[in-house]
C-alpha cells in the first residue's frame, strides 16, 4: 500500500472537521434557540437508538476478525442481545449476555 500525499491528507481531514463543525453549528447554533414541532422531536428521540444498531451491523455481518466473512458466534451474540434487550428492557443485561454469549462460543467453537 502507497502513503497518501501529505497535502491531499490534510485536504481531506481539514475538510472533514468543516464539515463537522458545520452539521453540529447548524442544530446548536442556528437553531438551538427555537422550538421544534412536535412531529421532529418525536422523530429525533429514535436517532440514538439508530445509531448503536448501525454501528454494530458491520461489525456482525462482516468482522474483519474472520476476513468478512459472518461467523456463528457473532450472529448469536447479536440474537443474544437483541432477545434479552427485547425481553428485560434493560440495556446492560443485553450487553452482558451478548458479551457472554460471544465470548462463550468464541471459546467453544475454537474461535
Amino acid at each position: 500500500m502507497n502513503d497518501p500525499d501529505p497535502v491531499q491528507l490534510w485536504i481531506i481531514i481539514i475538510g472533514m472537521a468543516v464539515g463537522s463543525y458545520a452539521l453540529r453549528f447548524l442544530f446548536i447554533g442556528l437553531v438551538g434557540g427555537r422550538q421544534f414541532p412536535a412531529w421532529v422531536l418525536r422523530h429525533l428521540r429514535y436517532t440514538a437508538v439508530a445509531m448503536l444498531p448501525a454501528l454494530v451491523a458491520p461489525l456482525v455481518l462482516w468482522p474483519a476478525a474472520t476476513g468478512g466473512q459472518p461467523e456463528p458466534a457473532r450472529l448469536a451474540a447479536a440474537a443474544a442481545t437483541v432477545v434479552i434487550g427485547y425481553l428485560t428492557k434493560n440495556v446492560l443485561a443485553a450487553i452482558g449476555a451478548g458479551a457472554v454469549t460471544l465470548y462463550g462460543l468464541l471459546f467453544l467453537l475454537g474461535g
